[in-house]
């Protein structure tokens, strides 16, 4: 491990004689792009030169024990060791967190698909609780939200709701969400108070930069109908909606939010691109299914990862067994507890592989 953060150590000083160079900075794109390289190793860098320190204060202080010493002196270097050894073992075990692989998607905003499951109104209900969630949830942590596309049902629930979250490390935090979340509770159209449990399923995507995917015109079908809405001021009279398939995967994306069809069109591109992306992430992921098997991230949509239990007023998620009593607040976007509790199950399955 030493010899790689010397190396790591190496690359960082050479990035930092190479950001400063007239002839690099002139070369705008490259110079941005060793700019971020080197911003990225910093934290590497000062942690690893921490513990080189600590690691030199541990050597000299155990070299003095060899030194003739009175026992009060003795009894204090014994206990500097102490308190050396218990702060190398928590840096190495930092640093061993800093040298997990990177996700690459980690800094960038995301796309949020929730879809009503089984459970009827009872469940579009819930998708409309999951998306008020995601949007507080977004609203503490000072971050954008844009509904893409939106398919509501007159008693306050939602269908199926498509929206992008931009703000930094979005990604990072609500990747974990990715699958099917269930609530047990009693319906207000239940006379009998029996509970009843429906679902919804969540899907966290990464947005799709220009770069990560390449979409040949040829490849689309675009349909242009009128929209459909639910009356008074969603009722659009000209053919604004715009549906695009991708024919090579048969992916279909449509959207009527806007009044404007290039408006309409624009998020329709923006949503089938992010799929696409997706779709390529997770082709790459079923090809290491097997290496990751236990991994919390593992992004497989058709599992149940958490329940909302109202009678008992707990949330649990079942990836990790935790569960916190606080459902009133964990549905007003307090999710910080039960994400970092997540990351730090992630990092600990990508430790021991």
């Amino acid at each position: 491990m030493l010899d790689k953060l010397k190396a790591i150590e190496d690359k960082y000083i050479e990035l930092g004689k190479q950001v400063i160079d007239p002839e690099v900075i002139n070369d705008r794109e490259n110079w941005q792009k060793l700019i971020k390289e080197h911003a990225e190793l910093e934290p590497i860098v000062m942690k690893y030169r921490e513990y080189v320190k600590i690691l030199d204060s541990l050597e000299e202080a155990k070299e003095m024990l060899t030194e003739k010493l009175d026992d009060e002196m003795k009894e204090l270097v014994k206990e500097e060791i102490k308190d050396l050894e218990g702060k190398e073992e928590a840096t190495r075990e930092e640093l061993k967190i800093l040298l997990i692989p990177k996700d690459p998607n980690d800094h960038k905003n995301v796309i949020v698909e929730i879809r009503a499951g089984t459970g009827g109104d009872e469940a579009a209900l819930f998708a409309g609780d999951l998306y008020r969630m995601y949007t507080r949830y977004a609203e503490r942590n000072r971050w954008k939200t844009e509904v893409m596309s939106i398919n509501e049902i007159g008693i306050g629930g939602i269908k199926e709701v498509i929206f992008m979250i931009k703000g930094k490390g979005a990604y990072s935090r609500l990747k974990y969400e990715s699958g099917v979340h269930r609530v047990q509770r009693v319906p207000e159209t239940e006379a009998s108070g029996r509970i009843h449990t429906s679902a919804a399923t969540v899907a966290v995507l990464p947005e799709a930069e220009d770069v990560d995917v390449e979409i040949n015109e040829k490849d689309l079908k675009i349909d242009i109908y009128r929209s459909s809405g639910a009356g008074g001021q969603h009722v659009n009279t000209t053919d604004s909606a715009v549906r695009i398939t991708h024919i090579p995967t048969g992916i279909v994306v449509a959207c009527q939010d806007e009044r404007s069809q290039i408006k309409n069109r624009e998020k329709a591109m923006k949503i089938l691109k992010t799929r696409l992306y997706d779709k390529m992430l997770m082709d790459q992921a079923a090809e290491r299914a097997e290496e990751r098997k236990g991994q919390v991230g593992s992004g497989d949509r058709s599992e149940r990862i958490r329940t909302y239990n109202f009678p008992q007023g707990r949330v649990t998620d079942h990836r990790i067994n935790l569960t916190l009593y606080k459902l009133d607040s964990f549905l007003d976007g307090e999710l910080d507890e039960m994400i970092d509790a997540l990351i730090t199950s992630d990092q600990a399955a990508k430790l021991s592989e």
